[in-house]
């Protein structure tokens, strides 16, 4: 009597094959959550990196699919990394209780405005709407400065520290409070500016806020510019809050971000579950998943009672709006 060769097993041809390709499904799951969580993202994985919440959800499947061919080290090499992965991501999506803040009540936005491009009208009309008390910006240029307050964003946030250019390299701080200690300083890598401001705020010590914008990652060979400014951020102070608001080019999977958030901050989305909300990609046409890159850093002591995402129509960027609650100065 003559039987077909089993092919579950690894003694025959097409069981070999079967096996090396679940070890070829594997090892880049494997290595991607090396990469993850020891941070060592460096080149073109820099860029890569900021996927892992798709490697994430794809990881399980691969330790399925393993195990349903009785693939035991490869499916149990995938569940490690997947629960590697996982456990690295899902917090996102978990809100925490935050420090027991019992100052005001502050709601900042930020947006990267692509160039000058995006939409005057609908800007001005979420800080409107959304009774927004701080607005960072990125990428503000003197003409759409002068939009925006012709449209009421001069009566709307009367207070500004601004730094408008022609291109990328613009930002800005809007407040409804006076400000002081303004100004702005500049990247190293490419050359973005960052400008700043101390909010004061009735009822709370005083705030610094600062439009972040480090360099973007896009190709390899603009990697070390990337890094140079990420290095470059400041970090939080004991002796003073401060929030970092803008678009990083990072998300919470690059290590250089982690270890800025561990100086004393804390990431607004992440804090209030939201951590999922993609804010750059594919709002411009691109077939790029979005990923999460703008954030807004606060000091621990700040609470954070909700984080979300808002399109703004013009820019490939989503602004996101967190609302703080100040500790009582």
């Amino acid at each position: 009597m003559i039987t077909a060769p089993d092919l579950s097993r690894g003694g025959t041809r097409g069981g070999r094959w079967a096996t090396a390709a679940c070890w070829l499904a594997v090892a880049p799951v494997a290595a991607w959550a090396l990469v993850r969580l020891a941070g060592l993202e460096r080149g073109p994985l820099v860029l890569a990196i900021a996927f892992t919440p798709y490697v994430a959800a794809v990881a399980p499947v691969v330790a399925v699919s393993a195990l349903a061919l009785r693939r035991r080290a490869p499916a149990a090499v995938a569940a490690l990394a997947a629960l590697s992965l996982i456990g690295a991501v899902t917090p996102r999506a978990v809100p925490d209780t935050g420090p027991p803040a019992d100052g005001p009540t502050l709601r900042l936005l930020t947006a990267n405005l692509r160039l000058g491009s995006a939409d005057a009208a609908g800007l001005v009309g979420l800080v409107r709407t959304r009774r927004v008390d701080v607005l960072t910006v990125q990428e503000l240029t003197p003409a759409l400065a002068t939009e925006l307050d012709r449209l009421g964003l001069a009566t709307l946030l009367p207070y500004r520290s601004l730094s408008p250019e022609v291109g990328s390299t613009g930002s800005g701080v809007y407040a409804r409070h006076p400000l002081r200690d303004t100004g702005h300083r500049r990247n190293k890598g490419f050359f973005f500016t960052q400008a700043y401001a101390t909010v004061t705020v009735p009822g709370a010590p005083p705030l610094r806020v600062e439009s972040a914008h480090p360099a973007a990652p896009y190709a390899v060979d603009v990697v070390p510019d990337w890094w140079t400014d990420q290095r470059a951020q400041p970090p939080a102070t004991p002796d003073g809050l401060s929030v970092l608001a803008g678009d990083f080019n990072a998300t919470l999977d690059h290590a250089a971000l982690r270890d800025l958030i561990a100086t004393g901050y804390t990431d607004a989305a992440d804090a209030a579950g939201a951590g999922f909300g993609g804010t750059w990609g594919p709002y411009d046409g691109d077939p790029i998943p979005p990923v999460t890159i703008d954030h807004v850093l606060v000091d621990r002591r700040i609470a954070v009672r909700a984080a979300g995402t808002f399109p703004v129509p013009g820019s490939d960027h989503r602004a996101l709006l967190a609302e703080l609650r100040l500790p009582a100065g």
